[in-house]
C-alpha cells in the first residue's frame, strides 16, 4: 500500500504537469507517435475497423471529426475573441507584428504547394494544408526552454498562432464547403440570431448559449458548411463582460472566461489528442521513400519547413526595415529564426485541412506523411535555434496563455 506521502508527491508531480504550458505539445506528440505504431503493428486492421465503424448516421472518424472537433473550435473561437477585446491584439498597433507575420505565414507555404501541384487541378485543392500552425505543439516546445526565451516572443508566437487558426477558419468557411442548403442555412442564421440576442440582452447563464449551440451545429452540419465551424460562431456570442455596468472582467466573473477555462484541460488533454490518435495513423505497408518525392508530400512538407520560415521572417525583418514595428523585447534575430521555425509545425490543423481537402485515403496518407515530415523538421530545427541562440532573461510579469 502506497504511503500517504508518496501519493500525494504523484498527485502533486501530476497537477504540475497539467499545468504547464508544454504539456499539451508533448501528450499530442506522444499520440501522433502512438497512432503511427498503432497503424503499422499488428493491431491495424483493428484500428482503422474501429475509425471507419458507424455509430449512428456517421463513423467514429466523423463524430470525432465534425463533432468533437466543434468544442475544439469553440475553444479557438473563444481564445480569439479574448485577445481580440481584452488580451494582446486588443489594439492595432500589438495586431500589426504577429498579424502581417500571420499573414506572410500562410501566404508564402500557400505558394511553395502551389509550385509543386500547379500542374494537378486536383491537386491544388490542398493549397491551404501547409498555411497553419499548431499552437499547442509551438508553444509547447519554446516553452522547454523556459527564461531562455523571453516571454515577449512567446506572447509573440500566441498571438501568431491565434491570428492564423483565425485564418484557417476562414480559409475553410470559404474553400471547403460543399453544396449549401439554404433551408438549413437560414435556420442556422436564425439561431446565431438568437445567439446574438441573448448576448445584446446581457444574459451571462452559459447554459441557453450551449443549448443553443447544440443546435445550431445540427444546422451548419446540415447546410454543408462543416459543422466544426458552429463552435466558433457560437464563441463569437459568448460575453466578455459579466454585468452591463462592468468595464471590463476578470476570469471570475466573465463568461466567456469561464467558459474557456473549462474547456482548456478537456481539449487540450482529451479531445485534441483523440482527434490526433484517430487521423495522424498512417500505415508504411508498401510505402516507398519515392512517396517524399510525391508533389502533393513534397508541397507540403516543403511548404511547412520553408513556406513557414520565409513567409514569417520575411514579413518581420521588412517591417522592422521600415520601421513600421520593434522586435519583440529582449528578443533576438536567431530567436526569432527559430519561433519562425516552429510556426512549420502545422499538425493538429493541417491535419484537419487535409482530411477536408481530399477523400481519397491514399492521397490523405501522402498528406500525413508531408505534415510529419514538414512539422518534425521545423520544430527540430526551430528547438535548434532556440538552444543556439537563446539567454537567460529577466523574468517580467508576462501571462501566456
Amino acid at each position: 500500500m502506497s504511503s500517504p506521502v508518496l501519493k500525494g508527491r504523484i498527485q502533486s508531480t501530476l497537477r504540475q504537469f497539467l499545468d504547464a504550458e508544454a504539456s499539451g505539445g508533448i501528450v499530442l506528440m506522444a499520440v501522433a507517435v502512438l497512432a503511427i505504431v498503432t497503424a503499422n503493428s499488428a493491431f491495424a486492421e483493428e484500428y482503422f475497423h474501429l475509425l471507419h465503424a458507424y455509430i449512428g448516421p456517421l463513423s467514429l472518424r466523423h463524430w470525432i471529426n465534425d463533432a468533437l472537433m466543434a468544442v475544439f473550435f469553440l475553444l479557438v473561437g473563444l481564445e480569439i475573441k479574448r485577445e481580440m477585446l481584452d488580451g494582446q491584439l486588443s489594439t492595432w498597433s500589438r495586431r500589426v507584428l504577429p498579424g502581417a507575420a500571420a499573414a506572410g505565414g500562410m501566404a508564402v507555404p500557400a505558394l511553395f504547394f502551389l509550385y509543386f501541384n500547379w500542374s494537378d487541378p486536383a491537386a491544388v485543392r490542398g493549397w491551404a494544408i501547409p498555411t497553419a500552425t499548431d499552437i499547442a505543439f509551438a508553444l509547447g516546445v519554446i516553452s522547454l526552454f523556459g527564461s531562455r526565451v523571453p516571454a515577449s516572443l512567446k506572447i509573440f508566437l500566441t498571438a501568431l498562432a491565434i491570428l492564423d487558426d483565425l485564418g484557417a477558419v476562414v480559409v475553410i468557411a470559404i474553400f471547403y464547403t460543399a453544396d449549401v442548403n439554404i433551408m438549413a442555412l437560414c435556420a442556422a442564421a436564425a439561431i446565431l440570431a438568437a445567439l446574438y440576442g441573448l448576448n445584446r440582452m446581457r444574459v451571462t447563464t452559459l447554459w441557453p448559449y450551449l443549448a443553443l449551440g447544440v443546435l445550431l451545429w445540427f444546422l451548419v452540419f446540415a447546410s454543408g458548411i462543416h459543422a466544426t465551424l458552429a463552435g466558433v460562431m457560437l464563441a463569437l456570442t459568448i460575453p466578455l463582460k459579466a454585468t452591463p455596468g462592468m468595464p471590463e472582467a476578470t476570469p471570475a466573473q466573465s463568461p466567456l472566461h469561464k467558459l474557456e477555462h473549462t474547456l482548456h484541460k478537456p481539449v487540450a488533454f482529451l479531445i485534441v489528442p483523440i482527434f490526433g490518435f484517430a487521423n495522424a495513423g498512417v500505415s508504411f505497408t508498401g510505402v516507398t521513400m519515392d512517396v517524399l518525392g510525391e508533389p502533393i508530400t513534397l508541397g507540403i512538407a516543403a511548404g511547412l519547413l520553408f513556406g513557414k520560415l520565409i513567409g514569417v521572417l520575411g514579413t518581420v525583418a521588412l517591417l522592422v526595415k521600415l520601421d513600421l514595428a520593434d522586435l519583440p523585447a529582449q528578443a533576438s534575430w536567431g530567436q526569432l529564426i527559430g519561433v519562425a521555425l516552429l510556426c512549420g509545425i502545422g499538425f493538429t490543423m493541417s491535419l484537419f485541412i487535409g482530411l477536408l481537402a481530399f477523400s481519397d485515403p491514399i492521397v490523405q496518407d501522402h498528406v500525413k506523411i508531408g505534415i510529419l515530415t514538414g512539422s518534425v523538421a521545423a520544430g527540430a530545427l526551430g528547438a535548434i535555434f532556440l538552444g543556439l541562440f537563446g539567454r537567460r532573461t529577466k523574468r517580467v510579469d508576462l501571462h501566456v496563455q
